[in-house]
């Protein structure tokens, strides 16, 4: 693969599991971490056009398959983690951590407090309409900045971008460089002290210090009749998962968590198969005892074989 000459770092056979929170993944065949904006673009121009590209965030809501990801993995560093505050709009970079981006924003009188304890990045919040406590990034959505995969850059809008449960329309390749959101106003103190209270929620009621990579399935309710994202129906993806008897259920070193059985979570040593091939077990006993079909939540990239396996 002929590679550009760049400002930012390339690095060609690149394993990919210290990069992503459930620890597993083979390499990529090049990983690109540009120096801002005009790198990316610069890169994305010259690279032919036949090879594929894919932009990860933090790796928080993902599985990079035990094979590795073929082409360019785009991952997203410092130049590109700022964040803006005017008023009550919020301009943040596609690196900033959704947790940063809501802290800031409450410090400043902007109730964004739904993003603080969404695990990962704004790019990964806008790309799959993060949300919870009945709030969804599409709610707050002004714009996005992106730039394509032939490297020119775009704007994108709501419209643009078809906001769905739990998913959007970003353009193949593109790779998103910031959003910009506006929230309501709100006091300071009180918005800290609502993201206190869901933090300690979350804690509660999540094993946040075990290796998971957030919900593995959307919830079943999916969207409302009138269009909108509603994760308050009463029927959750944990619920059919136990009744399906697969809490606690393992294969090999991954596990449906005990805690919350709609987490995937690595006990150990757990290969990338392992936890795929929990995943679809627990797909398969779910629609057997209910017939719903659970879909993933989680991203699954990458081939399942290394090259030189295949």
């Amino acid at each position: 693969m002929q590679l550009p000459e760049v400002r930012g770092t390339l690095t060609q056979n690149r394993p990919l599991d210290s990069l992503t929170w459930l620890r597993v993944g083979g390499p990529a065949d090049v990983l690109f971490q540009p120096a801002d904006a005009d790198d990316l673009s610069d890169f994305l121009r010259a690279l032919d056009a036949e090879v594929p590209v894919f932009a990860m965030g933090v790796g928080s809501n993902l599985i990079v398959r035990d094979g590795g990801v073929r082409g360019v993995v785009i991952r997203l560093g410092r130049g590109f983690n700022g964040i803006e505050i005017d008023g009550t709009t919020v301009k943040a970079g596609a690196a900033a951590l959704d947790a940063h981006v809501a802290r800031k924003a409450a410090e400043a009188g902007v109730d964004l407090t739904f993003l603080r304890t969404i695990p990962g990045s704004i790019g990964g919040a806008v790309r799959m309409n993060a949300g919870c406590y009945g709030s969804y990034t599409a709610d707050v959505f002004q714009s996005a900045e992106v730039i394509l995969r032939d490297g020119t850059r775009a704007t994108l809008t709501a419209d643009d971008l078809q906001f769905a449960y739990r998913s959007s329309a970003l353009p193949e390749g593109a790779v998103l460089i910031s959003a910009t959101l506006k929230g309501p106003e709100g006091d300071p103190e009180a918005l800290k002290s609502r993201m206190e209270q869901q933090l300690a929620k979350r804690d509660e009621t999540q094993p946040t210090k075990d290796r998971t990579a957030g919900s593995t399935f959307r919830n079943p309710a999916g969207f409302s009749s009138t269009g909108r994202a509603d994760d308050t129906h009463e029927l959750k993806a944990w619920k059919v998962i136990d009744d399906a008897g697969m809490r606690g259920a393992k294969v090999g070193q991954a596990v449906m968590n005990e805690m919350h059985s709609n987490f995937l979570t690595n006990a150990g040593g757990a290969s990338a198969k392992d936890l795929e091939d929990l995943g679809e077990l627990v797909r398969k006993k779910v629609y057997a005892t209910s017939g719903i079909t659970l879909e993933w939540e989680i991203m699954r990239v990458g081939d399942h074989k290394l090259k030189n396996q295949e």
